[in-house]
């Protein structure tokens, strides 16, 4: 797929605003939640629980969340990690503010967003990497799951090369073909590997979280 043309991040797809889905969005109430509490999608809950369960946020933190736009789990790192808490936040497409949030509008695989990514890390790695990047979906099972697992690689491939030894990664990867094949690729990469569906993530979607406990560096 054209990584220009079609940006890395859920915030980018096209969605099919039926009346099916309309109803469905306006009574969920995670969505409601979500706008009580002034949070910027209701993504923000998938977060809140993996981190609950596997114990990934404190604070002091440095961390990193790829694809960020609109920003819902930065927000959630903000208010986890503290003031004392460093988070920077890349993604292609543009994303409002968050106090204390620095913000790279690249595609983190280009050389540009690391150079910025590491002036705005002062050089130091991160303790968490956190993606929620989605490709725009096709409608094409087989496709789509091919680009859910390309971006999961590229995630990985970033957090080896960006976490502490003994840090963590949460990534969002279609359940499908190649699903476990990535799975003991990121085994190879921490001590723990453990799949999740939070109660956030909807009955019918076949998103599910990979959580890498305890990177191991070499």
């Amino acid at each position: 797929m054209s990584l220009r043309s079609k940006p890395l991040n859920p915030a980018g797809k096209k969605h099919r605003f039926g009346k099916a889905w309309m109803h469905e969005h306006v009574t969920d109430p995670y969505v409601a939640e979500a706008q009580r509490r002034g949070y910027r999608s209701r993504a923000a809950f998938k977060l809140i629980e993996l981190a609950d369960k596997d114990k990934l946020l404190r604070p002091g933190l440095t961390a990193v969340d790829l694809g960020a736009a609109p920003g819902s789990w930065c927000q959630v790192l903000r208010e986890r990690l503290g003031p004392s808490g460093r988070i920077v936040a890349i993604d292609v497409l543009p994303m409002d503010p968050v106090a204390g949030v620095r913000f790279v509008q690249a595609d983190f695989r280009d050389e540009f967003s690391l150079i910025a990514l590491r002036n705005e890390l002062e050089g130091q790695k991160a303790d968490l990497v956190v993606s929620d990047l989605s490709p725009n979906l096709s409608g094409v099972a087989s496709a789509d799951q091919a680009r859910s697992l390309h971006l999961g690689e590229l995630a990985l491939e970033f957090a080896a090369k960006w976490l502490k030894p003994g840090g963590d990664l949460v990534v969002k990867v279609f359940q499908g073909e190649g699903f476990s094949e990535f799975q003991r690729q990121m085994q190879r990469h921490f001590d723990k590997v453990h799949a999740r569906k939070p109660k956030a993530s909807r009955d019918k979607s076949r998103e599910l979280y990979l959580v890498g406990k305890g990177h191991v560096s070499g």
